[in-house]
């Protein structure tokens, strides 16, 4: 049996390094999301004539974030306990089983693992949405997105304003309907993830 020479060995070892290359760019970069500049926010229309709108103040997660390769994977848990209206009667009947349910369902989770580009920034990010015990498909709409280097924290932060209207009745929230209540809520999620 011949022995490859040196120089074929060298050429085998290159080869083997660039076709690697490729794969060294697509690892996914890990972001913590920032609390302080995160919020999920519902806005419902009150018998279609002013708004009802709550947001939920305490919440955490990761994003995985392949920018070269075009993908990623988004975490993000609601504590549902956290809703806030600024009217506490309104937070306490949301808490309620009349709606969230939060003494059995203390969070909700939306898991995307699907993300769009147009160039090099997010537009979409698909994923399934569980509030209540029940899980549904959800789309978010980027209406901005954008990555920076933070200047406080020296670090990339990448993050934007996503929505989505969701039929709250798929999830079992389905309080006021017979009263001429709506059921579509539009869900605003104002996001910021800090690079690890």
């Amino acid at each position: 049996m011949k022995t490859p020479s040196t120089s074929a060995c060298a050429r085998i070892a290159a080869s083997m390094v660039l076709a690697a290359a490729p794969l060294a760019h697509a690892q996914s970069a890990v972001y913590a999301i920032d609390p302080t500049h995160t919020f999920v926010t519902f806005e419902s229309p009150h018998f279609n004539t002013s708004t009802n709108r709550g947001r939920f103040d305490k919440k955490s997660g990761t994003v995985e974030l392949d920018k070269a390769g075009k993908t990623g994977k988004v975490e993000l848990t609601i504590d549902m306990s956290s809703i806030n209206t600024g009217v506490e009667p309104f937070n306490k009947h949301l808490r309620s089983a009349d709606f969230f349910d939060v003494e059995k369902h203390p969070t909700a989770t939306f898991v995307g693992d699907k993300f769009t580009f147009v160039g090099d920034k997010v537009s979409e990010v698909s994923g399934q949405l569980t509030m209540k015990g029940k899980t549904n498909p959800v789309t978010l709409k980027a209406l901005r997105f954008n990555c920076y280097t933070n200047p406080m924290l020296k670090r990339e932060a990448c993050g934007g304003d996503f929505e989505t209207t969701i039929q709250r009745s798929q999830w079992g929230v389905d309080y006021g309907l017979k009263f001429g209540f709506l059921d579509d809520t539009k869900l605003v999620i104002q996001v910021e993830a800090i690079h690890q």
